[in-house]
């Protein structure tokens, strides 16, 4: 079964280091953007296809009414079934109170991730957060009082004056709550964004201490019991997330909505980052951005996210046997530096791995080619 990914671009206001496609919020635009996605899943009807995972990311997907959020989970249902299905909703702590979780629990959601970030409100301020942490703490206490069972909620590491003592305050401080996964991403400036300056840069980690605050961030999720299973994601047991894991699987996913990605048919493609176009066209418009992707390189490349790691075998199958030969050659020169495990023929990254993944992924890859 495939994945759903639903873009829901819009933000009361948008943080200064964000590089995701979002416009300001209004009523009238949203409920038309609703009825457009609505119009393009009705384009599968008919097909067979079937899913277990609804992904509603943004922008801020709080930000539409539960009778909006209802709509799209009700067309996937006749459309694509969602045969016992996570369906997630990313919530900004602001955005919601006890009768609109209580409201998008009814209509079928049943995964909440809040955008949390710090438990630490000078922080909060400097990543230009619209709640504090007293707000976030109040948003899931109450998601979990009304009936929700699995929330996320997200951390946000290397903001201006962080340390390690600090970070694994946040991270004790979310642990307390009743969140059953933890996401905890680096902070990266991105060009064109407002924190793209000297000031910012200056004020932010670098390099050395973001290394540091994530190893103690990962330690410290650890000993709560949030176990790591992908670079930037920890849950409880049973409780990672169902539908990120098809990305890093290499499955296959629809997206709708404008800057929505797809990986379906054998193709990736994207719909392009343009509310108005998105809502004014009969079906949306579709760019592909890899025509035949390298499901060999992709199993490598996606497959090294997961703390599970990559097997020896399948890449015997994918490529050769030589190739699986160089590359276990390779890995165990990496796992002299503390970087790569190799274990019963399966090859993974250790978290100080994880800081240099792109490095050794690439030539993990030239290795087998």
């Amino acid at each position: 079964m495939i994945g759903i990914y639903v873009h829901v671009p819009f933000c009361l206001r948008k943080c200064p280091y964000c590089a995701f496609y979002s416009v300001k919020f209004d009523e009238v635009t949203a409920q038309r953007y609703t009825e457009a996605v609505c119009r393009n899943i009705e384009v599968y009807a008919g097909r067979g296809i079937t899913a277990d995972t609804l992904y509603f990311g943004g922008g801020t997907p709080s930000l539409l009414t539960a009778e909006q959020t209802g709509s799209i989970v009700e067309k996937c249902r006749q459309v694509f079934l969602l045969d016992a299905a996570e369906i997630t909703l990313e919530a900004n702590p602001c955005t919601v109170d006890e009768n609109k979780l209580n409201a998008l629990r009814q209509v079928g959601v049943n995964r909440l991730s809040f955008g949390i970030q710090s438990a630490d409100n000078s922080r909060l301020g400097f990543l230009g957060r619209l709640h504090d942490y007293e707000t976030a703490v109040s948003a899931v206490e109450t998601a979990a009082k009304v009936g929700f069972d699995n929330i996320s909620g997200d951390i946000m590491l290397g903001a201006a004056g962080e340390d390690c003592g600090s970070i694994r305050e946040t991270v004790r401080s979310l642990c307390s709550l009743p969140l059953k996964h933890i996401s905890a991403y680096m902070l990266k400036i991105e060009e064109g964004t407002p924190f793209d300056n000297d000031k910012v840069k200056s004020m932010t980690a670098d390099d050395d201490l973001m290394s540091d605050l994530y190893l103690a961030a990962v330690d410290e999720l650890e000993s709560h019991g949030f176990r790591q299973y992908e670079i930037s994601n920890f849950a409880l047991e049973g409780y990672q997330s169902r539908h990120n894991n098809k990305y890093w699987l290499g499955e296959e996913y629809l997206g709708f909505g404008a800057a929505a990605h797809s990986f379906f048919g054998g193709k990736r493609s994207c719909c392009p980052s343009d509310v108005q176009r998105f809502i004014e066209s009969p079906v949306q418009p579709c760019e592909v951005t890899e025509e035949s992707p390298d499901a060999a390189e992709e199993y490598i490349l996606l497959g090294l996210r997961l703390s599970k790691g990559i097997s020896l075998d399948r890449i015997e199958e994918l490529f050769s046997a030589d190739a699986a030969a160089r590359l276990l050659r390779l890995a165990e020169t990496y796992s002299k530096y503390g970087l790569v495990v190799v274990c019963d023929g399966v090859i993974s990254l250790t978290t100080k791995g994880f800081l240099v993944s792109n490095s050794i992924i690439s030539e993990l890859i030239d290795a087998v080619q």
